[in-house]
């Protein structure tokens, strides 16, 4: 028997390693002659770095770069030279993390760090850059990022302009001349998961600002100069911002990551599998044990599970999860192609529980499992 252990974290209690972990150890003591891989995933949010770096075999790269605000901090990306590949996530330069509450403030936020991360990593070698770009605190439409790599952006006199977001709107042209030319021989991979188009009522200022501290006005402005900008991306690169989905993610850094880095938007999901080999992993398997912290609607929407399930239909394979909490009924699973599911919050005595005990409820709902596929020989 072949058993693939493939899942995404638990947030704030099990990593998908650890998840791999226990459930491997309870399989090898119970079914002792079974296959077992573990391809720990993630969806290219928080934890991705940590499931990178174990593909990757790569080494963590610190350096000094510039935070939101531009105060100086230290951040690090990993980079794996055998395969001159390197992976950065926009939140350890241009996070939300990285700032107090009372600190946020989108209009003057900018990606310059994150700039600086991915000329460090061009300056190692990198030939290829997947950029993970969650979890942002800007709106800058990724001029910060591109300003840091050589572009230019300057207003109707000429002037460089200050590469935050209220300034969108005084951009009048932008000069490509000076751009590292080092983007150009680099493959980027853009983890992006949300559909967003850069501006309107489901643009990147309505939707995600107010969390970066924005308030109604500086939504108002912020939206504006996105669409201000839009039109100067059309004239300059031929690309109609709007007819991309997911323009909007992370401030415009969408957008930014196409026109700027000439990358390509894919799923942080997929682009895990593929570092993972798990297609071919996956080959003969009979059962694929995978999960997440929770099931529901929003799995269906580029989560990790729903991913796996993409794979294991198309190969016939038995899938079993195993949540922290399910909230989808069983005929929704079915219709999913799940054909085991379980919870910890059944196993828990409460969501406390729950969330410090993982661990041990992991290892009573693998037994369970044992016991089920026992029961189906």
């Amino acid at each position: 028997m072949k058993i693939v252990i493939a899942p995404d974290k638990f947030k704030n209690s099990l990593t998908s390693l650890e998840f791999c972990n226990i459930v491997e150890k309870q399989l090898k003591k119970e079914l002792p002659y079974a296959n077992i891989v573990k391809l720990p995933l993630a969806d290219g949010g928080d934890g991705t770095i940590d499931i990178v770096k174990h593909y990757l075999n790569g080494e963590t790269i610190k350096t000094k770069v510039c935070n939101p605000l531009f105060s100086t901090i230290e951040a690090s990306y990993i980079y794996a030279p055998k395969y001159e590949t390197a992976f950065i996530e926009m939140a350890e330069a241009s996070g939300l993390k990285l700032l107090k509450p009372e600190q946020l403030d989108c209009k003057i936020t900018s990606t310059f760090g994150t700039g600086q991360l991915i000329l460090d990593a061009l300056n190692k070698g990198a030939k290829k850059i997947i950029l993970g770009i969650g979890g942002s605190a800007t709106n800058d439409c990724g001029i910060g990022m591109a300003t840091a790599l050589g572009y230019r952006f300057l207003d109707k006199k000429g002037k460089t302009v200050n590469p935050i977001g209220q300034n969108l709107s005084s951009i009048k042209s932008i000069d490509i001349s000076q751009a590292n030319p080092k983007i150009f021989t680099t493959d980027f991979k853009i983890a992006c998961d949300v559909t967003n188009p850069l501006f309107g009522k489901k643009g990147a200022a309505y939707v995600y600002a107010a969390q970066k501290g924005a308030n109604h006005q500086d939504i108002l402005l912020l939206n504006k100069g996105l669409k201000d900008f839009s039109k100067l991306i059309s004239q300059v690169f031929n690309i109609d911002p709007q007819t991309i989905p997911g323009s909007g993610a992370a401030g415009g850094m969408g957008i930014a990551s196409k026109i700027f880095l000439n990358g390509t938007l894919e799923s942080g999901n997929k682009l895990i599998k593929q570092l993972s080999n798990f297609d071919n992993q996956i080959i003969n398997a009979d059962w694929i044990i995978t999960g997440e912290g929770k099931l529901d609607i929003q799995t269906l929407s580029g989560k990790t599970i729903q991913g796996v399930l993409d794979t294991s239909t198309k190969n016939n394979i038995n899938v079993a999860v195993f949540c922290g909490a399910i909230d989808i009924n069983e005929k929704a699973l079915k219709n999913m192609g799940i054909n085991y599911a379980a919870q910890i919050i059944n196993e828990a005595k409460n969501l406390d529980d729950a969330m410090q005990n993982t661990n041990i409820h992991l290892k009573t709902m693998t037994k369970k499992f044992i016991g089920h596929i026992k029961q189906l020989k």
